[in-house]
């Protein structure tokens, strides 16, 4: 089609903004203005679309800063490769462009920047619309042109979780970095067991890639086990090491799991859903629905966060695919692009590792998250150590030396009785605890001060020695069973909580807000606090009288 019948079929739209779109849009345009026997409504409605880029572009050329998600195409890349995103990084193990460490650059994003669950929990998106420019036919395509094993089906719901990964999502790029490194290995995996190898992003929608996530219900590592699923699945838990933080072990028990559950219901979305909460759960929803087994007719008798796990699986799948057309770059990850395993059957310290062959201790944690306390038990079996290629030859010349260096100062009685106070304390076995997030000015001398506990003890049950950062989480154990002890933040005095009705129950005091409430406890927020317990803002709370704060897991 010429220019000129281009323009008289915009009309009202000027010169300047008409050349623009004809150049700019590209081929989205030749694929609409084709044919000269376009219908007149689908001519009508890119018109309008067209007159949104218009817009955009104005305010551009104004110097108004127009957010992508409003600028971006509906260019597909169906054809692409699902893993395209992985070969066309120019260096996606090589250096980060910025100033930190590329050796502990994983490290730092998991521990520093606090990359954890809540950063890939969308919001009650059932009820709620999520904006986007981006036509539902054009999502209705994408899903269908990655052939997914797994059906991906297409609603509000859906479209609401797709809009969340793709726009409102804060650490997605980071995420998409890490997916180069992990996802490759769980394809591996899921192969061995003849499994869609779409359920690989599970991991993703699980922990967002975190080895060393833990969940509020207290599930572990990246596909997150509780602790009994764990050794139910043979995942080893002791008072050294806790395979649920071993990316690979854990995912051979998640696929085994999945496995399982699809041999149960026959159904991948069902077994993608029990995952979540359980066969038991989708069981008494199949029960309540009058035994149907579709997903989205027991949709309203699964747990509320089950009812989007389905959705997340497809949002993930579909953000693996087409993170491009949403102008989202993936953060690269300093990973070894090769990665050696050894068996070790004598008991070793990542300090020994790393003094002696000149490995950053980070590196080495960051690689065998397993190991909770820095060190490798002594087994007959065997334990995996995983290195860097690089440092394969060295470790093997020096293996003997290894072992031997400072041993007397690395398995010190002394120190170890200092870790297994934080190791008694791993699974709950040593009292029940609560998280302190660092604020400005605070020290670990000062915090443990406050909530009444050793200095010591406080640096063993987090795993640090001097310096903290604020924003990070610190965690507090307090002796007693059910009943949890609290500082209040204004002085010294334990608060006591109780559970009632299912839901854990503070008694207010005088001067609390619903602000400073919601402080006292890790996780929850104030507009929480208001929906649990029927609250607005105007709402006056009084002394005495108790408050829901959390479902009680």
């Amino acid at each position: 089609m010429r220019p000129s019948d281009t323009l008289r079929k915009i009309g009202n739209l000027s010169l300047v903004a008409a050349l623009f779109i004809f150049l700019g849009t590209g081929e989205a345009n030749a694929q609409i203005f084709s044919g000269k026997h376009a219908k007149q409504q689908k001519l009508e409605a890119e018109i309008i679309k067209l007159k949104r880029v218009v817009d955009s572009l104005k305010a551009e050329l104004e110097g108004v800063q127009t957010p992508a998600a409003e600028v971006k195409t509906v260019a597909d890349s169906a054809s692409l490769e699902q893993d395209e995103f992985v070969a066309n990084q120019s260096n996606p193990f090589g250096e980060d462009p910025g100033n930190l460490p590329t050796d502990s650059l994983l490290h730092k994003w998991y521990i520093e920047k606090n990359l954890n669950l809540t950063d890939f929990e969308p919001m009650d998106l059932d009820s709620t619309s999520l904006a986007t420019d981006i036509p539902d036919s054009v999502f209705i395509q994408r899903l269908k042109s990655l052939n997914s094993f797994i059906s991906l089906p297409y609603n509000n719901v859906v479209k609401n979780h797709i809009v969340f990964y793709t726009q409102k999502s804060k650490k997605i790029d980071e995420v998409l970095g890490l997916s180069s490194y992990y996802l490759p290995q769980f394809e591996e995996i899921l192969d061995q067991y003849d499994l869609p190898k779409e359920l690989k992003v599970m991991a993703i929608i699980e922990s967002g890639l975190n080895p060393i996530a833990r969940s509020r219900a207290n599930a572990r590592g990246m596909w997150q086990f509780m602790y009994r699923t764990a050794l139910q699945y043979n995942l080893e838990i002791n008072s050294y090491v806790d395979e649920r933080m071993d990316p690979i072990k854990s995912g051979h028990a998640a696929a085994k799991y999945l496995r399982d559950s699809y041999n149960i219901f026959g159904d991948w979305a069902l077994a993608i859903a029990s995952y979540n909460c359980g066969t038991g759960n989708v069981n008494k929803a199949i029960k309540r629905a009058g035994g149907s087994r579709d997903f989205w007719t027991i949709y309203p008798y699964l747990p509320r966060e089950t009812r989007g796990y389905v959705p997340s699986f497809v949002a993930a799948l579909y953000t693996l695919k087409y993170y491009k057309e949403h102008r989202i770059v993936p953060k690269q990850v300093s990973m070894p692009a090769h990665v050696d395993t050894f068996i070790v059957r004598k008991p070793l310290h990542f300090g020994q590792i790393s003094e002696v062959l000149g490995i950053p201790k980070e590196e080495v944690a960051s690689l065998n998250p397993q190991y909770i306390n820095e060190i490798i038990p002594a087994s007959d079996k065997g334990y995996v150590l995983r290195l860097p290629y690089n440092y394969t030859s060295a470790f093997v010349e020096c293996e003997d030396t290894i072992y031997r260096y400072k041993d007397s100062l690395f398995f010190n009685p002394i120190n170890l009785a200092k870790k297994s106070v934080s190791i008694a304390s791993y699974e709950g076995g040593g009292g029940s605890y609560i998280t302190h997030k660092v604020r400005s000015g605070e020290t670990l001398g000062g915090i443990a001060g406050r909530y009444g506990v050793s200095l010591s003890n406080l640096r063993a049950w987090n795993g640090v020695k001097s310096k903290i950062n604020v924003g990070q989480r610190l965690r507090i154990y307090t002796k007693g069973g059910g009943t949890r002890s609290v500082a209040a933040a204004s002085d010294d005095t334990p608060v006591k909580t109780t559970s009632s009705g299912g839901y854990l129950m503070y008694t207010i005091r005088k001067g609390d807000t619903l602000y400073e409430i919601s402080r006292k406890f890790d996780g929850v927020s104030v507009d929480e606090l208001m929906k649990l317990n029927g609250l607005t803002k105007s709402s006056k709370i009084m002394p005495g009288n108790k408050i829901k704060i959390r479902p009680v897991s």
